[in-house]
């Protein structure tokens, strides 16, 4: 469940008015709740009681050192793909030995700090990485474990951009090439390869890509231990779908219900790699409306976040729920508005002030009537929202906000015009 709901015909996060916060810290503003954190962690964990289980957050989704932190205080692992945010996960108090390091492009720079931290296990993605791998542990002279990154060729069914377990991508390596991999690399004195990594995408709506990844990928791991290679661990990555529109996606039950099964009895430790999953529904961009215009049959609603916020309608045309806040009681929230009378509800493009075409939130979507001044909530926006936000057209970056319980506070300041030049002086 999320903690955010309407009442009294007020947008409320927790115990605190969104109001109360925008009137506070200004518009757009990214809010977290802490509680939705914790709710969807704990179901995780609890579904996948059963196994031999470490939870890795996914840093990219949302890297906040202070949301960081309440992972790190869960006893959650982090999963990392570049230096920055190992340097987040240290910087947050995380276990080192739960940390995992993705990626197709590792800088030795980048390579050499989570050798020297320490991390539990590097996902390997190719050959070439794992040879440059193998010497700069021969530089350190620290040795590590890895998990080679597997394509099972299974489409999650998902935007093509964000797709990566076909045989077809730049991540890992084709079932058929991970024997010879381990033939060729399987034994190495310095890294110690002992685990399998599978990646299918994010935004996936059903467990069958996921249970069918599982299925495919168990048969490798046994041909390998056959062949003497001692296999501790299999990683099952991220990318399980979160909530965009009401009971579109499996619950984390649904998930742990279609793959426990399969690894009971295998002896194998489980890693799995959840960011969207817990933070999507955690976290609102909130907006204020600033102009209404009618263009040819068109009516637009702009408001002053932009694509510079959060991107993701324009680079995935991602779909984002949008509504008042502050609202009538017969436009009660809810994510599905075929049971509103369409007569009280109008059709319009909710765009931002970037100088863009592809600067929208939605097109042609269905929401009572604004007026300027009026604030706009953008639900699901707690993952892939700040972490991909950017200064294009000069814009300072938007602030944060967590709210717990009856308490809010400002976990990261808005940017100002100085911060923007700061590092060009």
């Amino acid at each position: 469940m999320d903690f955010f709901t309407y009442k009294n015909g007020c947008l409320f996060a927790e115990d605190v008015d969104i109001a109360k916060i925008a009137a506070s810290v200004g518009t757009p503003v990214y809010i977290y709740s802490k509680s939705t954190i914790l709710d969807h962690y704990e179901k995780i964990k609890k579904a996948f009681a059963e196994l031999d289980t470490t939870i890795c957050y996914s840093i990219k989704a949302c890297g906040n050192i202070n949301i960081l932190k309440i992972f790190a205080g869960l006893g959650s692992g982090f999963d990392i793909v570049s230096g920055g945010e190992l340097f987040r996960a240290r910087q947050a108090g995380a276990d080192m030995k739960k940390v995992v390091f993705a990626g197709v492009g590792k800088t030795d720079e980048e390579i050499t700090a989570a050798l020297k931290a320490g991390i539990g296990y590097f996902n390997i993605e190719s050959e070439a990485e794992f040879e440059n791998l193998v010497k700069l542990t021969k530089q350190t002279g620290i040795k590590t474990k890895a998990a080679l990154r597997v394509n099972p060729d299974v489409d999650p069914k998902t935007h093509k951009f964000i797709t990566t377990g076909k045989k077809e991508t730049k991540f890992g390596v084709d079932i058929e090439r991970a024997q010879k991999f381990f033939e060729q690399y399987g034994k190495n004195d310095y890294v110690n390869l002992c685990a399998i990594h599978v990646h299918l995408g994010s935004g996936g709506k059903t467990i069958d890509p996921y249970r069918l990844a599982t299925e495919k990928v168990l048969p490798l791991i046994d041909t390998l231990r056959g062949k003497g290679f001692k296999i501790e661990m299999i990683d099952l990555g991220g990318g399980y779908g979160a909530d965009y529109q009401t009971d579109t996606v499996p619950t984390a039950a649904d998930y742990a219900k279609g793959i426990v099964p399969l690894l009971a009895g295998k002896n194998l430790k489980l890693v799995l790699e959840p960011g969207k999953s817990i933070m999507a529904n955690a976290g609102i961009l909130l907006t204020k409306v600033l102009y209404l215009k009618q263009g040819g049959n068109k009516k637009f609603v702009i408001v002053d976040a932009g694509m510079n916020d959060l991107i993701r309608p324009s680079l995935y045309e991602a779909f984002h729920f949008i509504w008042p806040a502050k609202i009538e009681e017969k436009f009660s929230y809810v994510k599905r508005t075929e049971n509103l009378d369409i007569k009280d509800l109008e059709f319009v493009d909710i765009v931002g002030p970037i100088c863009e075409p592809t600067d929208f939130f939605a097109k042609d979507r269905a929401i009572p009537p604004v007026n300027r001044g009026d604030l706009l909530a953008v639900f699901t926006a707690g993952a892939y929202g700040f972490t991909m936000a950017s200064n294009y057209n000069a814009r300072p970056l938007p602030a944060e906000v967590l709210v717990d319980g009856k308490n809010f506070k400002i976990i990261r300041k808005r940017q100002s015009y100085e911060d923007l030049i700061s590092l060009e002086k």
